[in-house]
């Protein structure tokens, strides 16, 4: 029974902590190209910090199957706030999930390729699903920033290594938005 109780009251403080920080005094918006700013009707609920993997495969070419390229397949990151928390995860989809249980489902609307040539995109996406109650059932827009590294492998892709998986490391600043109250 304590340990369940221990589990409930780490739960409830995560979401607590998520649930306090929207609309808070003094939360301010990243800077951000205008292309990936959320709709003006957006306030900023809460940000978290991603540090995972983007998932790449070597494939044929789509248009040209005679060539290999390298295919983006997925995320797989833990999220943390600020003092180091972890409080969800970043996998396919693209999917956001809290500690709390709910995920938010996104949809590109917006990419830019950020100050560092070395590191994947910055985005802007719209919420396209959610499920639960909790912290991401909310989420309107999210927005991809401040990104380090997670690019497509150097090396060759080719027939020989076809189908071989790399696991990019990468870490970026994600930025959740929630209708005006």
């Amino acid at each position: 029974m304590r340990i369940l109780n221990a589990s409930v009251m780490g739960l409830m403080s995560v979401v607590a902590l998520l649930s306090g920080c929207v609309s808070t005094p003094g939360v301010r918006p990243p800077d951000a190209p205008e292309t990936l700013r959320p709709p003006a009707n957006q306030v900023l609920a809460f940000e978290t910090l991603a540090t995972g993997v983007q998932i790449y495969e070597c494939q044929a070419s789509r248009d040209q199957p005679a060539l290999f390229e390298w295919v983006f397949k997925a995320p797989e990151a833990e999220l943390f706030d600020r003092t180091g928390r972890k409080v969800g995860k970043h996998y396919a989809g693209p999917t956001w999930e809290s500690t709390d249980g709910s995920t938010v489902v996104g949809e590109l609307k917006a990419r830019e390729s950020g100050p560092d040539p070395n590191a994947i995109p910055w985005l802007l996406l719209s919420a396209k699903s959610h499920s639960g109650t909790g912290v991401f059932s909310r989420i309107s827009s999210i927005q991809r920033l401040q990104t380090v590294e997670g690019k497509a492998p150097s090396r060759p892709c080719s027939r020989e290594n076809a189908e071989q998986v790399a696991r990019v490391p990468y870490k970026a600043a994600y930025y959740f938005y929630v209708a005006k109250p």
